[in-house]
């Protein structure tokens, strides 16, 4: 300065030193390690040493796109892509240098990873599908059906995060990256000798694995598990919970009845490993046998439900239950609890079905019913209902009948009432369809006299129509026209 001091300035040094870095860098193609202090419009502000340089956003991640990472407070190795010392500008690529390493990861993960080959890696994540090994720089897929021989509902039965472990290579895509890998391959196959072991037909001990709605799965051994389906799992029950009779870890026998080595399937039963009590049962009965004081179980719409023996139930069904009575629902026969006897009609031990009849238990009435309500015959008879359409009319003997609208005329013009005893004719007679048709209108006195005198005239079934009309005619008629109506009466009469 003149006067023999020397000024000094370490900043500028830094600075000088550090540009010079960044020029030579930004020649040479090498690395320059930055700091990233906080995120800006666009990107991020990197300190190298004491000068201040921008990474763009597009030069982040080799992905690209708008989500880059954000790297504020790391120290990372970057590449220069702009220097220009004059406006200060020092422009910065992560994405260079990581497009860089992974060329040359590529070239070492292409040397190691080969397909059927071993490969040591460490658990990175889990999720339902599967698992991610990180293999050193490239992830591989570890598919929850490659990580064990016997069923595996969630990867965390097998597998912890951060666990290091050797796999087996399954594929490998060199364009894409892309590594699918295997754990249960680096063990033998248990399926190639399950024949050796297990047999169709064959009683084995099991436990139970795991119930669901369907039926439950039981292990066989260390990788081999079975079904037994929900219809497999009791005689009795067709439709029973599983998880309401086992529960997991239960020790059950369970009979191989199918192995399927295409689809590594086995089915099993337990039900099989015991006696078909259909099978005893129909053993025991054959059908018209009859069976005494059994208690009404349930009773629906279509019949009543009974136990014959535990878990063994029949149906009678509501045309099976009375002869004569008209039942519209079973409960007007019986009730829950009751006991009734029964003739079995039929036994199905395959389906699981039996047939029972309460009426069979006598015999059929409507053949004697056939000749003393035949067409023409005439009962005394009580009004127990009316509709609409006409009235349920109580017979003798316990029978029923049905009397229509245009049958239910009296004498006197009125209808029929309720509780009434009157005199019906019978119309029609079914035995099948235990159906039988009332008139009380043709049971009249005159109607009676005039059929009489029609039979002895021998008068046609036209004759009485036209007859039947010319009184209708002569009812409604005024008193000037009735001479010549009277004339045309006994016209048609002696005609």
């Amino acid at each position: 300065d003149g006067y023999g001091e020397i000024r000094l300035s370490r900043d500028k040094a830094r600075k000088q030193e550090t540009w010079d870095k960044l020029e030579t860098a930004h020649n040479d193609g090498v690395y320059v390690e930055g700091k990233v202090v906080n995120k800006v419009k666009g990107g991020f502000t990197v300190f190298v040493d004491v000068v201040k340089a921008f990474l763009p956003g597009s030069l982040i991640d080799p992905k690209g796109g708008k989500d880059y990472p954000d790297l504020t407070g790391q120290t990372l190795d970057f590449k220069v892509m702009k220097f220009d010392k004059k406006r200060s500008n020092i422009v910065l690529s992560r994405k260079a240098v990581l497009q860089e390493q992974n060329s040359e990861e590529r070239e070492r993960l292409l040397g190691i990873i080969k397909e059927g080959e071993k490969i040591e890696g460490t658990i990175k994540n889990l999720t339902d599908y599967g698992a991610f090994v990180d293999l050193g720089g490239l992830d591989g897929l570890l598919h929850i059906t490659d990580l064990s021989w016997k069923r595996v509902m969630h990867p965390k039965e097998v597998l912890k995060v951060g666990e290091k472990m050797e796999f087996m290579v399954l594929s490998f895509d060199e364009e894409k990256m892309r590594v699918s890998l295997g754990l249960k391959q680096l063990s033998e196959d248990p399926w190639k000798d399950i024949e050796s072991k297990y047999h169709v037909g064959q009683v084995v001990n099991g436990e139970v694995a795991l119930t669901t709605d369907y039926g439950c799965f039981v292990k066989l051994d260390d990788d081999i598990e079975g079904l037994v389906h929900i219809t497999d799992l009791d005689w009795k029950n067709k439709n029973i919970n599983p998880a309401s009779i086992l529960e997991k870890g239960d020790k059950i026998d369970v009979k191989v009845m199918e192995i399927d080595l295409e689809e590594r399937k086995v089915s099993l039963s337990r039900k099989h490993t015991t006696e078909n009590p259909w099978k005893e049962f129909e053993d025991k009965h054959n059908n018209g046998d009859i069976l005494e004081k059994l208690k009404i179980k349930s009773v629906t719409d279509f019949g009543v439900f009974v136990e014959l023996e535990e878990g063994i139930d029949g149906l009678i069904h509501i045309s099976d239950l009375s002869w004569s009575k008209k039942i519209n629902h079973p409960n007007e026969f019986t009730k829950v609890g009751e006991e009734i006897d029964v003739v079995v009609l039929e036994i199905d031990k395959d389906n699981r079905r039996l047939s029972l009849g309460h009426k069979q238990l006598e015999e059929n009435p409507w053949d004697v019913f056939e000749t003393v309500f035949a067409e023409g015959s005439k009962h005394q008879g009580t009004v127990l209902s009316k509709n609409d359409k006409g009235a349920i009319v109580g017979l003798p003997y316990g029978v029923e009948g049905f009397c229509p609208t245009r049958h239910s005329i009296k004498e006197d013009g009125g209808k029929l009432n309720a509780d009434e005893a009157l005199e019906f004719e019978v119309i029609e007679f079914n035995k099948d369809s235990k159906k039988i048709i009332l008139s009380h209108t043709t049971t009249h006195k005159e109607v009676a006299d005039e059929k009489g005198g029609d039979k002895k005239k021998g008068k046609s079934t036209a004759g009485s129509k036209a007859v039947k009309k010319i009184n209708d005619s002569v009812e409604k008629t005024t008193l000037g026209d009735l001479d010549a109506l009277t004339a045309l009466k006994e016209k048609m009469e002696k005609k």
